[in-house]
């Protein structure tokens, strides 16, 4: 029975310049057979190999819920309004979402077999919720000038392919993938792609010689593709990421590419390919400058506790002088895990843009 291993070794053997590591990873993860996503969703929290700011519990689509309705307020309460939800897993955080808010719901999802999970999931919203197969589609209405809306992505950039660089001391090279005689996978420092050569030159050239860095093409090109999609309002991206001061600081000389097996975190990526998540930090300046230049302003940009602190203050406010109950002591506890900076508060950002 063929393997992602074999699949791999046979790209290879018609590739004698090597496979970029996008290539792999998207292999690795997305394959409709032995990608780690490709078949389903995967079980998160305690009995996966990850947690999620969903899987602490409600309050994250209950805050999302609240900016859903400052968006809405802002855009003059236009009836058309609408929640965009691009990579939502098995549909629990729109279920969060949907629970505390009037607002229809729109799940941006290619992927049949994580279609299905979702209409499970949100079966007793009805017609609430429905769904598109790209970013290009979601206007299903047709609404004059685009569909008023608030979208939102909470853990999809962190899983995109990357490219990896690597600085010579002299040059930046491109670390491909290659098979040894044993059919074991390596890294090969090569020439670049040509492909490369923008980001490149804006890489810094006074690192230490062996520094790693993802370029990250796709959520780029994803970015270009959010940009050309008919709607227009906010754009909430979440996700754990770091500024470029931080991704070229000795500490990160190694790059931020990691695999998660099991809640074990290591940098042992060419092994078990398609049995565990690859992810990597985004970006967020590179994000930042190219979503400035496709005329989409940053309307906040902040580490997620301080953002989620701000959006629950109406909340918190509405529990003063009151003896909390079960289901409150709960919520305080999920808002003490989201934005306490030792848990998710510091390592998570969040990105909202203008559109």
């Amino acid at each position: 029975m063929l393997s992602l291993h074999d699949l791999l070794l046979s790209r290879l053997r018609e590739s004698p310049e090597g496979l970029a590591w996008a290539e792999v990873m998207a292999l690795a993860l997305y394959h409709p057979e032995y990608g780690y996503y490709g078949p389903g969703p995967r079980r998160i929290g305690r009995g996966g190999d990850f947690y999620t700011a969903v899987s602490v519990g409600p309050l994250y689509g209950q805050l999302l819920a609240e900016l859903a309705r400052q968006t809405w307020e802002q855009l003059g309460r236009p009836a058309a309004f609408t929640i965009i939800e691009q990579a939502a897993h098995d549909g629990q955080l729109a279920a969060d979402v949907l629970a505390a808010c009037d607002f229809p719901y729109l799940i941006v999802e290619p992927n049949p077999r994580y279609r299905t999970v979702q209409r499970e999931k949100l079966a007793a919203q009805g017609d609430r919720v429905r769904w598109v197969n790209s970013l290009a589609e979601v206007n299903l209405d047709a609404a004059p000038g685009g569909l008023p809306a608030l979208f939102v992505c909470n853990e999809l950039l962190d899983a995109m392919p990357v490219h990896l660089l690597r600085w010579s001391g002299e040059t930046w090279q491109e670390l491909r993938v290659r098979a040894d005689a044993h059919e074991g996978l390596f890294f090969s420092p090569e020439k670049p792609e040509r492909r490369l050569a923008e980001e490149i030159a804006s890489l810094p050239t006074h690192l230490q010689p062996g520094h790693v860095v993802e370029v990250p093409l796709a959520a780029l090109a994803w970015l270009r593709e959010l940009a050309a999609a008919p709607f227009h309002g906010a754009v909430c991206i979440a996700d754990y990421g770091l500024d470029a001061e931080e991704l070229f600081t000795p500490e990160r000389a190694q790059g931020t590419l990691r695999r998660y097996l099991q809640h074990q975190m290591d940098d042992r990526v060419l092994e078990q390919l398609g049995e565990c998540d690859l992810t990597t930090h985004v970006p967020f300046s590179r994000l930042i400058d190219a979503a400035k230049q496709l005329a989409m302003p940053v309307l906040s940009y902040e580490h997620q506790g301080r953002w989620l602190g701000k959006l629950a203050m109406p909340w918190l406010a509405s529990l003063e002088g009151q003896p909390p109950d079960a289901t409150t002591r709960a919520l305080l506890r999920q808002f003490q895990s989201l934005t306490h900076p030792g848990i998710m508060g510091r390592s998570f950002r969040v990105l909202v843009l203008e559109k």
